[in-house]
Formats: C-alpha cells, sequence, structure tokens
C-alpha cells in the first residue's frame, strides 16, 4: 500500500480531534512555521492505516511522523523540537548579556547587541516570536503595507538575530535570577545555570485564563488561547465562539471565519468601537458569518470529553443562556510572567515590573534601588537588570513600541557597562 504522499517538508500529526496534546504540537508547529498534515485517528481510515505502519501496536497518541520515516509516540514539545533541529540547551555558560524572553522586545535588543559585537543569548520558554507569532496577520508594522503573519514576522526577526550571531535557546524556563560576585546568574528549568554582566527581561505576557466553570478542564479540546491559526482548519462548518473585544479577538475572528459556519464575538463593551482598531471593526460588520454579542462573557462551559456548549451571560441583565459550541477562542487579556523575580527586582500588584523614572514614586527612590546614582534608562531596581516590552509597567502593548524599548535598553545595558 502507497504512502500517503507528502507535502514538501510536510510533517504528520495523527492523533484525536479534542486530544489538549495533539492542539499543543499543531500549536507549537504552527507558530514555528514548520508544514504539517494532521489527521484524525478517530475518523480517518489513512491515518489509521499510517499509525499501524509507523508504529504497529501502540495505543499512545499523538504519533508525529517526519518526512524522512522517523517517527516520534506522544513526544514532549521540547523533545519535538530537537528533532526539528532547534537548539534547547546553550553552548556556553557565561555571555555579556542574557535576554530573558524572545518576543519582539527580546529579539530587538538581541539584534542590537549582537551587531555591537555583545555576545548574547535569548532563553525563551517557548519559541521566539512571542504573543505575535499567535496572530494571523500583522498589519500596522511599519515596513510592510500589505502586512504578514505574527509567525512570518517572528521568522524573520529570528534570522536577523541569528545573522549577528546571537544565541536562541527554545522551550526552557526561566526559574530563577541571583546575584554572584559581581555578575547576574540566571537558572534554568533543568536546572542550567548562565551568567552575564547584564540581564534583559522581555518575558513578555501570558494569555489570562478563562475560570468560569468546565473551562479550564476543556483546555485544548474545544477551548483554546491564542490558537486560532492551529485549530482554524478544524472548525469546518462550525459554530465557533470568540471571547474579547481587542484586536487580537477580531483577528481571531476573522480568520476562523473563513471555515467556520458561525462566529460569535462576545465582548464585555458596548460597542466594538471601544476597544478595537477601526479598520478591524469595519472588516467584521463587513463579514456575513460573523456576529457580534455586545455586553456578553462565558460564566460555563461543557461536554462530553470535549466542548459541546456554552454558559453566556449578559452583564447588564444578568440573564444567562446555554448554547451549542464547537470551539470557544479566548483573548481576554494577560498576565506578566514575573513570579519567579526575586523580590531586589520591583513589580506592581499584578507583577509588572518597575523600571527607570518609575522607581522614583512620591519622590524619593524605590528602597530597594542600593546605588547612589539614578537608575538608567529602563533598569530595573536591581542595578544590571533591565527590562523593555510588555512586562513593563506602564508599556505600550503593541509590537512597534516592544521592539523600541529592546532596542533602548541597549543604551543603558552600554552605560552600566561603562560604569563598572
Amino acid at each position: 500500500m502507497s504512502h500517503p504522499r507528502f507535502l514538501e517538508g510536510e510533517i504528520r500529526i495523527i492523533g484525536h480531534r479534542w486530544s489538549p496534546s495533539v492542539h499543543a504540537i499543531k500549536a507549537f508547529l504552527s507558530r514555528s512555521r514548520v508544514p504539517y498534515r494532521w489527521l484524525d485517528v478517530e475518523h480517518d481510515a489513512e491515518a489509521r492505516e499510517a499509525v499501524a505502519r509507523a508504529a504497529p501496536g501502540t495505543d499512545r497518541s499523538p504519533i508525529v511522523i517526519f518526512r524522512d520515516g522517523s517517527v516520534l509516540v506522544a513526544p514532549e514539545i521540547r523533545t519535538l523540537a530537537e528533532r526539528l533541529g532547534l537548539e534547547t540547551r546553550p553552548e556556553s555558560r557565561s555571555y555579556d548579556l542574557i535576554v530573558v524572553g524572545g518576543g519582539p522586545a527580546g529579539l530587538a535588543a538581541s539584534i542590537h547587541s549582537g551587531s555591537e559585537g555583545l555576545r548574547t543569548v535569548i532563553a525563551e520558554q517557548e519559541i521566539p516570536g512571542g504573543q505575535v507569532s499567535y496572530s494571523a496577520s500583522v498589519e500596522n508594522y511599519p515596513g510592510f503595507p500589505r502586512g504578514l503573519s505574527g509567525g512570518d514576522l517572528a521568522r524573520r526577526t529570528v534570522e536577523q538575530a541569528e545573522r549577528f550571531g546571537v544565541e536562541i535557546i527554545v522551550t526552557r524556563r526561566a526559574t530563577g535570577l541571583r546575584a554572584h560576585d559581581g555578575r547576574h546568574v540566571l537558572t534554568l528549568d533543568d536546572g542550567t545555570e548562565l551568567e552575564s554582566e547584564t540581564v534583559l527581561l522581555a518575558t513578555g505576557v501570558s494569555f489570562r485564563w478563562l475560570e468560569a466553570p468546565g473551562c479550564p478542564a476543556l483546555v485544548g479540546a474545544g477551548v483554546y488561547y491564542g490558537a486560532a491559526i492551529a485549530e482554524a482548519s478544524a472548525c469546518r462548518a462550525q459554530d465557533i465562539y470568540v471571547l474579547g473585544g481587542g484586536n487580537s479577538a477580531a483577528q481571531a475572528a476573522l480568520l476562523l471565519a473563513r471555515f467556520a459556519r458561525q462566529v460569535t464575538i462576545l465582548a464585555l463593551e458596548d460597542s466594538l468601537d471601544e476597544t478595537m482598531s477601526a479598520y478591524l471593526v469595519e472588516r467584521i460588520r463587513r463579514t456575513p458569518n460573523i456576529i457580534v454579542r455586545a455586553n456578553h462573557t462565558v460564566v460555563g462551559a461543557g461536554g462530553d470529553g470535549h466542548l459541546e456548549w456554552i454558559e453566556i451571560q449578559n452583564v447588564k441583565t444578568c440573564e444567562r443562556q446555554r448554547v451549542p459550541a464547537d470551539g470557544l477562542f479566548v483573548f481576554i487579556g494577560a498576565t506578566p510572567r514575573t513570579e519567579w523575580l526575586p523580590d531586589s527586582v520591583a513589580r506592581d500588584e499584578q507583577g509588572f515590573i518597575f523600571a527607570g523614572a518609575d522607581l522614583r514614586r512620591d519622590g524619593r527612590l524605590d528602597p530597594r534601588w542600593p546605588l547612589r546614582r539614578e537608575p538608567f534608562a529602563l533598569e530595573t531596581s536591581a542595578p544590571g537588570i533591565f527590562v523593555a516590552g510588555d512586562v513593563r509597567r506602564g508599556s505600550v502593548k503593541r509590537i512597534a513600541s516592544a521592539v523600541g524599548e529592546g532596542a533602548t535598553a541597549l543604551q543603558g545595558i552600554h552605560r552600566y557597562r561603562r560604569s563598572r
């Protein structure tokens, strides 16, 4: 029996439609811009035949089959990254600059530091690109009048950083940061320690989870966060809901509408005009299979092994309604990734990091600041540790702003190095 034909560079993922593991692999490959084809083992005879050939006797899933015929059974994301040739371990233990986070701010900083001869490493807990890599279309970034996908923008930026010698390690989460003999030591989740004179915190933010009853248990099985690109084609002829009224929700809804029977946007606001860019609002109004329900949120969800219904509530009248749903894509804000940082790095009650002039409140510097000089631009309350992008308190949540802060941080980093 002949094998199913591969597209150029294609990988096959074989598993169940509602498997969180299948979803995680699809999302990882989509954000990495790796071509793949997903086969549903439950409904696709070709998928079952491929499993019988590639991994006879296994009852584990998902199965990932590569173009050369090699197979991974139920792989961890880090194992998949290594198989794809991505770096998950640092080449050294000592650097001039450690960048924690590979989003637009971290990548921009690394391009400048690498081009100026600093030995630079980026430690990224997922893959480079940050939340922009979830975006189907970026249309307001300077220099790209026709727009481009977030994944494409991330890929171009990564290539530029690597051209300047920047080392990028992926699927490595930072777990600790401490001072030692006048340098900073970053601990990764496998216990590896990296040291450097300076550190840039560019960890960005994580999607805020919907805690409504039933929703946490269905993540990856009908409830998704920022995964429209990975799941859009699986939503063909289905009824899909998007929770959120911002630009990310709009972009997801427009992409999903190309496949779904109907997409319903649930927004807390009276009108999308309050929270969404005008060009996106106009596109939504022109898309016949997108409807908007203002002043609504999700208060519950359920289903047998996967999402089958959600309960929505009018936040003004408190009226509730249970509606059938094949998918729920959640865009309700974001929270910073800073719980692992030491107390010496000042943060607000939400975890966003104070820096530079913001360390002075009521005319006095934060008591954690130990030096007589003023903090440099984007320097935190711990000298030599800088911050840029969405994780900084008061930052403008836009790609161009994050890129600008990443570049600006290098000025303070150079001044700090000279001062020592």
